[in-house]
C-alpha cells in the first residue's frame, strides 16, 4: 500500500500525513501540493516544511492557467475582497464563500489519481485529502460534501482499473475533532499555514483563521503556530 497526501501545509492536510506515515511508514508515502494561483504562496513552503519534517518525498505541480479566469478571492488575480467573517455569514449574505475556487477538489484529486498511478505504477494507493465538516456545513465549499468526495472515488476507481482510492479520514469530523487527533499523533502545527491573507503572520480574522482558533479553543489547547510567531488571537 502507498499513500500519496494532498498537502496544502495547513492542519488537516498535515495531520492526513501524520495519520498515513503512522499507518504505513513514512517510505511508503508522498505528498503533492498544487499551485492555483492562491494569493499566499506561504502554504507552499509550509507544505515543503512539512514534508521534510516527515521525511517523505515531495511534488509540487501548477495548474494557475486552469483558474486564471476564476474570480475567487482567493486567487491573487482576484479584484474581490477577502471577506473577514465566518463562512455561515457569507453565505448567508452572498449565497457562496468568497474563497470557493471552482472545482477546486475535483481537480486536485484528478491530478494527484494521474500522479499517484503513474508514480506507484500497478501498486494500490490511497489519496489523503483533509476535508471536514466544517467545510461542507451550511454548503460553504461543495466539493468538501461526503457525497462528492464518494461520487469522485467512485469515478477515481473506475479509472484507474480499482488501484487508487480517495481516503478522507475526516468526513463527519469537526476541525476540533481533527486538532484532537493530530495532537494525539504530535503533529508539528507550528509548521502549518491556515490564514488566506498575504501577511507573514496568521492575521486571525479571515475564516479559516477563525475555524483554526476556534477548534484549538475547543481542545484547550494554544495554537502552537501562533506561539512561533508569538502572537495570541
Amino acid at each position: 500500500m502507498k499513500a500519496v497526501i494532498l498537502s496544502s501545509g495547513g492542519l488537516d492536510s498535515t495531520t492526513c500525513l501524520a495519520i498515513a506515515v503512522d499507518k504505513i511508514g513514512k517510505k511508503n508515502v508522498s505528498t503533492v501540493s498544487i499551485f492555483y494561483g492562491q494569493r499566499n504562496a506561504r502554504e507552499l513552503s509550509s507544505a515543503r516544511a512539512v514534508a521534510e519534517y516527515y521525511g517523505v518525498e515531495h511534488y509540487e505541480f501548477d495548474a494557475a492557467e486552469i483558474m486564471k479566469n476564476s474570480n475567487s478571492a482567493l486567487l491573487n488575480s482576484s479584484t474581490k475582497s477577502l471577506e473577514h467573517s465566518t463562512y455561515a455569514e457569507q453565505i448567508k449574505k452572498n449565497s457562496r464563500v468568497a474563497t470557493y475556487v471552482p472545482f477546486r477538489n475535483g481537480l486536485m484529486l484528478a491530478m494527484a489519481a494521474s500522479f499517484a498511478d503513474s508514480l506507484y505504477n500497478g501498486a494500490e494507493v490511497e489519496i489523503y485529502i483533509g476535508v471536514h465538516q466544517d467545510d461542507s456545513a451550511v454548503n460553504a465549499y461543495p466539493d468538501c460534501r461526503a457525497d462528492f468526495i464518494k461520487a469522485i472515488n467512485d469515478a477515481v476507481e473506475i479509472g484507474t482499473y480499482g488501484k487508487i482510492k480517495i481516503v478522507a479520514p475526516f468526513l463527519g469530523k469537526t476541525k476540533a475533532d481533527v486538532v484532537k487527533i493530530g495532537t494525539d499523533l504530535a503533529v508539528p502545527y507550528e509548521l502549518t499555514w491556515s490564514c488566506y491573507e498575504r501577511g507573514d503572520i496568521p492575521c486571525g480574522r479571515c475564516a479559516t483563521c477563525l475555524d483554526r482558533a476556534k477548534a484549538f479553543a475547543e481542545n484547550g489547547i494554544a495554537d502552537p503556530a501562533l506561539k512561533s510567531f508569538g502572537k495570541i488571537l
